[in-house]
């Protein structure tokens, strides 16, 4: 444990610095979101302290455990005390001086370029928590005892440069934030004011939440278990207010799936499926965070209740069948989740596969979350098939999403497989070279745009009986094309030219409207896959492509006679690659050159 010396000054760290930069001078609207985070803080705390109690009798809660807000008009303060787990010298200089987060950097940078009406999002999506005070306190404070131990210690800034923790007392275990309010902030000075915001934004907050009027402490939540009542008994607004409350959001769910099931065993789950796409602080968290609840009580929100690709589902699931003070192994090992996994998924799929019935209704889902849908293709063997027929698709038939079924549906008697192309944009893909054939016989060819998309397809294999084929890969539907004994010439001359970057140059029957083409050579890597790994750092090693030539394309038919008389292709040669480079979505090799090339040869 690190050890923090006490009655000294010392910097914020350079990341949580930028951030109060932006928090104290940026944000001025929905700055009521300070009380939602601050309070949400402390009702963790006490959640906290609950659930390490059942190992650790000497860190029970006093049987009154709450959360007080007092206010000091005349002193022009604001005080949240929480009977919580608390915090030492050391966590306070680690938790409230440290960002101990990746992504934050890429938070700041957001949250500066963002219009002004769009921050208050952004704030809530991120969760800034405890520095979210700075919005209407100039100078904040915290007093804090950690269970379990005597001494106390006051953590206090400004906000600016740094922050300082010296030592306190306090009477018993928990926290106290005092909040020393800003000139233009004298709303939240009235307990009125700060009992509409919590009625807001806490009112389902299980702990009791109390506000001083009159020398008294009040109750200021209802602290019911939404997710217990009947559907009956839960308005819309209800609903929508504890999405907002759990997730920090501030849009409307787009689904709200809401039931209690019995049998041989019993759970209450309340889920929302997002409106929006949440703002996500690191690209590389992909683990649903569904809250895990026992008896009522949080227990938590790492227990993976639903697959990585349903990351994007909020929510809470409360069961009384497995014992409070379940351990992070049987968390992993009982079969009780496990059953209340597969419950959760299956109902998430019905009403998916309800709502995806209406294809205008279902389109903002896809355009959400469609990608991270299309990652259960790969990854889930027990539902492959069913989140594939969720899934939706650009094609070559129009600009509509479609679904596999449809795509079947719309299929020619001679058509016997699914063909798709991928790539990283729709519309460049729909003019690729490699689906002219394809096109040519009435083929729909489905579009592929999503780097998911480069390897569900193999893992899914067929669907509906239908093979699953890569455009590059339906080479059995073209006639294979023999080298005519007139392209003899230009073959091998172009093949010449091209030896140090092309495997072979051979005549193809797939092509009818571009001149050249690059294609994967037998057994190599998808060209596109090829492209993404490399921009993602992860290049390996690969064969040279091969360039196929259109024997049909006028200026093919032009340099035929030219290779013949023994015309230097070089310069061609060059040229055909490149252009095939470019309907590849590949840059030429030497973009001057193509441009001199294209002046001389083509426009000249």
């Amino acid at each position: 444990m690190m050890s923090t010396t006490v009655d000294t000054t010392r910097p914020f760290d350079a990341e949580v610095g930028r951030l109060l930069d932006l928090v104290v001078h940026s944000l001025y609207s929905e700055r009521e979101i300070f009380l939602r985070e601050l309070v949400a803080n402390a009702a963790d705390a006490i959640d906290r302290r609950r659930f390490l109690a059942l190992s650790d009798e000497s860190l029970a809660l006093p049987e009154d455990a709450s959360i007080r807000i007092s206010v000091d008009k005349a002193a022009r303060t604001i005080t949240i005390a929480d009977d919580g787990i608390g915090m030492t010298a050391e966590d306070l200089a680690s938790h409230l001086g440290t960002i101990a987060r990746s992504g934050t950097r890429a938070f700041t940078e957001t949250l500066a370029e963002a219009k002004p009406e769009e921050r208050p999002n952004l704030i809530g999506q991120f969760g800034v928590g405890f520095y979210s005070a700075f919005m209407v306190a100039d100078t904040v404070e915290m007093i804090s005892r950690r269970a379990g131990t005597e001494a106390a210690h006051k953590w206090s800034s400004d906000g600016r440069g740094g922050y300082r923790i010296t030592e306190a007392t306090r009477d018993a275990p928990g926290s106290d934030v005092i909040l020393h309010i800003k000139a233009d902030a004298d709303e939240y000075l009235e307990p009125v004011r700060l009992e509409t915001i919590l009625r807001k934004w806490a009112d389902h907050i299980s702990v009791p939440i109390k506000i001083e009027r009159d020398g008294k402490f009040q109750a200021a939540n209802e602290g019911t278990a939404l997710w217990r009542k009947r559907k009956s008994d839960v308005t819309e607004q209800d609903y929508t207010e504890f999405y907002r409350h759990l997730g920090h959001m501030f849009d409307e769910p787009w689904a709200t799936i809401h039931w209690t099931a019995e049998g041989s065993i019993e759970f209450s789950a309340l889920l929302f499926i997002p409106g929006h796409n949440p703002f996500a602080v690191t690209e590389d968290d992909r683990e649903s965070h569904v809250r895990l609840h026992v008896r009522r009580m949080f227990i938590t929100d790492d227990a993976k209740l639903l697959p990585g690709w349903l990351r994007f589902i909020e929510g809470v699931v409360d069961t009384e069948d497995l014992p409070l003070n379940v351990s992070r192994e049987m968390l992993q090992a009982t079969p009780v989740l496990a059953r209340i996994r597969k419950a959760l998924v299956n109902r998430v799929l019905t009403e998916l596969k309800n709502r995806a019935k209406d294809a205008e209704a279902y389109k903002p889902f896809i355009e959400q979350f469609g990608p991270v849908l299309k990652e259960g293709i790969y990854d889930d063997n027990d539902h492959r098939t069913e989140i594939a027929a969720l899934a939706r698709f650009h094609s070559t038939h129009d600009d509509a999403l479609t679904s596999l079924d449809a795509y079947i549906a719309r299929m020619p008697e001679a058509q016997k497989d699914i063909y798709y192309i991928t790539g990283e944009d729709a519309a460049r893909l729909r003019a690729s070279p490699q689906i002219e054939g394809l096109r040519a016989k009435g083929f729909e060819v489905l579009l592929l745009s999503d780097q998911i998309d480069f390897f569900w397809p193999e893992r899914l294999a067929t669907y509906e009986d239908k093979k699953l084929v890569h455009a590059g890969a339906a080479k059995d539907l073209f006639e294979a094309a023999e080298t005519p004994e007139a392209m003899t010439g230009l073959v091998k001359a172009v093949q010449a030219a091209l030896a140090e970057q092309i495997a072979e140059v051979r005549v193809s029957s797939r092509l009818t409207d571009s001149p050249a083409a690059l294609a994967a050579s037998a057994g190599q890597v998808d060209l596109a896959l090829q492209r993404l790994m490399r921009r993602a750092g992860r290049a390996s090693f690969a064969p040279k492509p091969a360039l196929e030539l259109n024997p049909t394309h006028p200026l093919i038919t032009a340099l035929i006679p030219r290779a013949e008389q023994g015309e230097d292709m070089a310069d061609w040669a060059s040229l055909l690659l490149d252009l095939a480079r470019i309907q590849d979505g590949e840059a030429p090799v030497d973009p001057a050159r193509f441009a001199r090339l294209v002046a001389t040869k083509v426009v000249g």
